[in-house]
């Protein structure tokens, strides 16, 4: 499992939000932290921040295209700053004990082969495992996945390379298996509202959630978010998952933008278990099975709400 990306400018600057982000409940685990940034002294320091709050592997994002990261130089910028980038590895795998990983993209244009020149050069640097996203920052999440490319990353390294874009299930898990020879496949946003993906592409059948199953699963998530997040800024971040969870057919259209219009989450928990009553106890059995443990926060300054 990795984390949201983590800013190493955020954490060296105390923000409360960012350091929210390295928290690490009990049931996280193997978990990657992932970091972008810039500058080597401060990557190193975010890292070693990433092992004392019991983190599995630090993982650095070489492969973000959104603009307001890509202007500082970090994320898909350093795919064209190879040296900045193998500085940035070498600061981290030097700071730190656990593995250190990196996420890329093909380049930042299209058509772009830059993750071919640059792979073996970040390996040479210290990281432990790549992984692909084969599509360029400017395709954004545009078209499709060029997994020849993955193959083609896989002759190139000999540390493990993990397979990303486009794996949506265990059909094309298994496609982009054998085609690329990666050593794993990374699932990013085919597990938007569709947690059941994983259990497809790790067990290998495809059975669909029920409706009971989909609410059950919201509901907890609701909850959680607003454990972490508090209630108000909650609100606002759970409406994007009303309609990842409630989408392809499984709700009608009106009870996902009925549920857009509520500010409270009590009442929007309200709304999906009265549409879906037998998951009720689906909660309560859900609930129970969380494994419980403390969360490892060194004495970061984290709000209540959980600064995330």
């Amino acid at each position: 499992m990795c984390s949201e990306m983590v800013s190493c400018a955020g954490i060296e600057h105390g923000n409360e939000r960012t350091l929210g982000y390295l928290r690490v409940a009990a049931d996280e685990h193997p978990l990657a932290i992932q970091l972008f940034g810039s500058e080597p002294k401060a990557m190193a320091n975010a890292a070693r921040m990433v092992e004392a709050v019991g983190a599995d592997l630090v993982d650095l994002n070489f492969g973000c295209p959104v603009k307001k990261v890509t202007r500082t130089g970090a994320g898909a910028h350093l795919l064209e700053d190879g040296d900045l980038a193998c500085r940035l590895v070498s600061a981290v795998a030097a700071a730190v004990d656990l593995p250190v990983t990196v996420k890329l993209r093909r380049g930042v244009h299209n058509g772009s082969t830059a993750c071919l020149e640059l792979g073996p050069r970040l390996v040479d640097a210290g990281a432990a495992s790549l992984t692909l996203h084969p599509r360029s920052a400017e395709q954004m999440y545009t078209g499709t996945a060029d997994h020849e490319l993955t193959a083609e990353l896989v002759a190139l390294v000999d540390v493990p390379v993990v397979a990303s874009g486009d794996v949506t299930s265990f059909a094309r898990a298994q496609d982009v298996l054998a085609s690329t020879g990666a050593a794993a496949v990374m699932v990013g946003r085919g597990a938007q509202g569709n947690p059941w993906a994983l259990q497809e592409i790790v067990d290998g059948e495809a059975v669909g959630p029920s409706r009971e199953e989909v609410v059950a699963e919201l509901v907890l998530f609701v909850r959680e978010a607003v454990r972490e997040l508090g209630e108000r800024r909650a609100s606002g971040f759970l409406k994007k998952f009303y309609g990842w969870y409630l989408g392809g057919g499984r709700f009608p259209k009106p009870f996902k933008q009925e549920l857009l219009q509520l500010d409270a989450t009590e009442e929007v928990e309200r709304r999906l278990l009265a549409a879906a009553p037998g998951a009720v106890e689906l909660v309560e059995r859900l609930e129970a099975e969380v494994p419980t443990g403390d969360e490892v926060t060194l004495e970061l300054p984290i709000s209540v709400y959980g600064g995330g």
